[in-house]
């Protein structure tokens, strides 16, 4: 049962081959046994989800029925999630239990998705590898000394390891992406605004973006479409409306114009990958789709400007962490100052503090012009280059990350390193526009990502070339072995 997809649980659970419990409880156990070796997840919910799932069958007994309904998920840790724990990946958050779900929660319970817990991440999801977390790192299932990628490792550790069929995870410069790439799954990062952000706790709130991990195209669309829709509750949630993500998937690629960037080939990227990105570019032309060659001159800026930008937008949205009001808070401070520091010095690890110091300096008097300013003025160019793109061809084709993943602590000692590692990720996140990874292949036994970008609220175009390169390849079909 734990190598089916959504799609074949949902077929399973309207054929009544099995009920949501039954599967439930399989994954449960798969979980308990197989994940202390992956450190996936932080918080179990069995008797959440066994109420959710006895709901579930509850409902389709009577007749309804729905893609979601009675289907085994899990939340990254910074959806909130009424009475259970929330940590973010963070020391800071370890005793905190949300009072009220995010809406991605609310509305995929009401679905009738079934929560069997909270994964694994960079605490605050600041970082590139799922090293950073309070709870220590998390494996990748295809080789357990290398690490999953980052922030969504766990999620998407979890999912490639066939502990669970999909998970939700966020995208802030790549941490959907990246981790699929990373463990051989497929993850959609959404038109900014589209899935909505109230009660997802922020890293920087004009990058952050919610979507859905999972092995292919097909479950991507089935999580994307319970996710989705507009939320008065978050002013930055857009009112379009969502379309039928499934239906779009068997749309022929006869004419789609791809862009191929040409800077994206440049002495970074692995050779390796190179030639697995120009064997789908070749897949892809079978099924009729047309390259050509694009330029996006002003992509060599963008880490520079991200890591100005996410910092500065972290700086401001960690400072409510403070000792006073929820999280963590030190013993016997001596006045409020002692207890801002300390709370905040023992509570938040390395990276996170060494985000909140670059963002603040960024934004100091002295420096605001200097560097806020002018990577704002970066993010506009970027986002100019995609729209001057984008009027010649319908999406953008390219590698997810240079390397593929690396072996746990290789660049704990060089933060910058783990940056760079987000060079082809980022620019997604400061135009706002969606963003798809999807198994292209192995390197070393490790696996490799394609990435798709599209205009806005063009998620199904994403997904429908996903899934014809899908039907048309296994990569996504192979199994970590052990798992």
């Amino acid at each position: 049962m734990h190598q089916m997809t959504l799609a074949e649980i949902a077929r399973g659970l309207a054929d009544k081959k099995f009920s949501s419990e039954e599967l439930t409880k399989v994954l449960l156990a798969r979980i308990t046994q197989l994940d202390p070796q992956l450190n996936s997840f932080i918080s179990l919910t069995e008797a959440l989800a066994l109420e959710q799932a006895k709901a579930a069958d509850a409902r389709r007994a009577n007749g309804e029925s729905g893609a979601l309904l009675g289907a085994p998920i899990a939340h990254k840790d910074l959806f909130c999630t009424q009475g259970i724990r929330t940590s973010c990946g963070s020391k800071m958050l370890d005793n905190f239990k949300a009072p009220y779900d995010a809406t991605v929660v609310a509305k995929l319970a009401a679905a009738g998705a079934v929560t069997l817990g909270k994964t694994n991440m960079d605490e605050f999801a600041m970082g590139s590898a799922n090293e950073s977390s309070w709870y220590g790192a998390v494996k990748n299932p295809w080789n357990l000394e290398h690490v999953p990628g980052g922030s969504s490792g766990g999620s998407a550790a979890a999912v490639a390891a066939r502990l669970l069929p999909a998970a939700t995870a966020t995208d802030t410069g790549g941490s959907i992406r990246q981790p699929a790439a990373f463990t051989n799954l497929t993850g959609l990062k959404p038109t900014y605004g589209r899935v909505s952000r109230w009660g997802m706790i922020a890293y920087a709130s004009s990058l952050d973006q919610g979507g859905p991990l999972a092995r292919t195209a097909e479950d991507c669309a089935i999580l994307l479409q319970g996710m989705a829709g507009f939320d008065q509750n978050d002013s930055t949630s857009i009112d379009e409306p969502v379309p039928d993500y499934s239906a779009s998937l068997g749309d022929s690629l006869q004419g789609l114009r791809i862009g191929v960037p040409k800077e994206y080939f440049s002495a970074g990227l692995d050779p390796r990958i190179a030639e697995l990105i120009q064997n789908s570019i070749k897949e892809l032309q079978k099924l009729g789709a047309v390259i050509k060659e694009i330029s996006l001159p002003n992509m060599q800026h963008a880490i520079p400007a991200y890591y100005v930008i996410a910092p500065a937008e972290a700086s401001s949205n960690l400072s409510r962490f403070d000792g006073v009001r929820f999280g963590h808070r030190c013993e016997n401070p001596e006045n409020l100052i002692d207890l801002y520091k300390r709370s905040r010095g023992e509570g938040f690890g390395p990276e996170v503090q060494r985000r909140i110091m670059v963002g603040a300096y960024a934004l100091s008097a002295g420096y605001y012009d200097a560097y806020y300013l002018k990577a704002q003025k970066i993010r506009r160019l970027v986002k100019n280059d995609f729209m001057a793109a984008f009027n010649e061809v319908d999406i953008i084709l390219g590698p997810t990350t240079p390397n593929p993943a690396w072996k746990l602590g290789a660049k704990n000692s060089d933060p910058v390193a783990a940056y760079l590692e987000d060079v082809y990720t980022i620019t997604a996140n400061l135009a706002g526009l969606p963003g798809l990874s999807m198994p292209a292949g192995f390197v070393d036994g490790l696996p490799v990502g394609v990435q798709l970008l599209a205009p806005y609220f063009q998620e199904g175009r994403l997904l429908n070339v996903a899934h014809q390169y899908q039907l048309n390849t296994d990569w996504h079909t192979r199994t970590p072995t052990g798992f």
